[in-house]
């Protein structure tokens, strides 16, 4: 079995422009509060970077590659699972945010974010035809939830979830990003 589906190139350089966006997201979270030494900073620095650099390649691909076919279109079962599963992401963060920040536990929102975010890429697995994402929504669901429990003396959770979710979504990136460009020559 692959992991990564080539049947819809467009969408794996959509998948890397997004997940590029959002490495760029991660790292500058991570900010927030990383170890003391400064190699810290220039590592989410790099990250951040990176996620850009993918960013920068992928957006224009998709926007030239836009009429080639996708797994999802408007108004098909794929994309009535997309929108459904999107705005359940956004409640769920928005509940669970209010309800951490109630209990004076701030310190949890970027675990749930990354949490909710992990989890939502199990059933966009099937949406997009892509068994990577089962293996990005683990991962990111396990760091999330290592974040959430491991001390926050040295460093905020936001840097743990920052750290290796950028990681983790660059490398993913560009992977789909290389597949999706090797498909279409």
């Amino acid at each position: 079995m692959h992991v990564i589906i080539t049947e819809f190139p467009r969408d794996l350089l959509m998948t890397g422009a997004i997940f590029g966006v959002a490495a760029f997201a991660w790292a500058g979270w991570a900010q927030e509060r990383p170890p003391q030494h400064l190699s810290w900073r220039i590592l989410l620095g790099a990250l951040g970077l990176g996620g850009v650099a993918l960013a920068a390649v992928t957006i224009p691909a998709v926007i030239s590659n836009w009429a080639q076919p996708t797994a999802i279109v408007f108004g098909g079962p794929a994309f009535a699972w997309y929108v459904a599963v999107f705005w359940l992401e956004v409640a769920s963060m928005i509940v669970l945010v209010i309800i951490a920040s109630r209990r004076k536990r701030r310190d949890l929102v970027a675990p749930i974010i990354l949490a909710i975010v992990g989890i939502h890429f199990i059933p966009l697995a099937w949406v997009f035809m892509q068994p990577i994402f089962i293996l990005t929504g683990v991962v990111l669901t396990a760091v999330a939830v290592i974040a959430a429990l491991v001390p926050d003396r040295s460093a905020a959770r936001s840097f743990w979830c920052g750290l290796f979710g950028s990681g983790t979504l660059l490398i993913v990136g560009a992977a789909c990003t290389a597949a999706g460009f090797g498909e279409l020559g």
